[in-house]
Formats: C-alpha cells, structure tokens, sequence
C-alpha cells in the first residue's frame, strides 16, 4: 500500500508495484529507467521478476529520502534530489531574525518548541 502526500510517499513495505511509484511520485517508468521530462535514472535492477521496485534501490538512484516509522512499520519516500536541491538534514541554520516588533531573536532560544518562520520575496 502506498498514499502520496505531495512529493512524499507513505509505504507499508520497501517493495511497490510500478504503477503506484508512477502516480504517487510523477516519475514516468521507461526502458531507460525512471522519466521525468528529459531527465532519466537508470534502474535496470531495482525491478523484481514480478514487476515491484525495491525502495531502497530507488531511493538511493533518486537521492530520495526513506526512512522506517519501526512503531507504526511505516516506511515514507521522497522527494527526490537528483537535482542536489534539498536539505541534508532537517536541522536548521543558527540565525537570528526580527520578531514582529522588530527585537531580534536566536532560532536556537527557541530549540525544542515549534517554530513557523514566514518568508517573502518580491521577485
């Protein structure tokens, strides 16, 4: 079983069937491999006998993150970063910002509580 929730999807094992991996990630499987516009990534051996892609081969020719829930046996894929274009880790830079009064504030004095930053630009 797998739900997509934009470019993550949610697994229930390391094993999906092509169809699925296609409409739940948007990569369009070909001969040459797994198909986004012009760009292809070879996976020759990441499809069994009966069709399934292994997870963890995808995920490694993708750049995507997989990661295990072991409580809920859940596993989440994506997104992908063949590109280079994605945060190596979920672990914020130390910055420093004005509040909405204009007082600066440390990210790092707020470590430990839920944090929605804003941004904007104009271009």
């Amino acid at each position: 079983m797998a739900a997509g929730y934009g470019a993550i999807v949610i697994l229930t094992s390391t094993t999906l069937d092509a169809a699925t991996f296609e409409r739940a990630t948007g990569w369009e499987l070909k001969p040459e491999g797994a198909c986004k516009g012009e760009l292809c990534v070879p996976l020759r051996d990441a499809a069994s006998d009966d069709g399934d892609l292994d997870v963890e081969v995808v995920a490694e020719r993708l750049g995507m993150g997989l990661v295990h829930d072991a409580d809920a046996d859940l596993w989440a894929l994506g997104p992908e970063t063949v590109g280079g274009h994605a945060l190596t880790s979920a672990a914020a830079p130390d910055l420093t910002l004005p509040d909405r009064h204009g007082e600066p504030v440390a990210l790092a004095e707020l470590r430990g509580r839920k944090v929605l930053l804003v941004a904007w630009a104009s271009w």
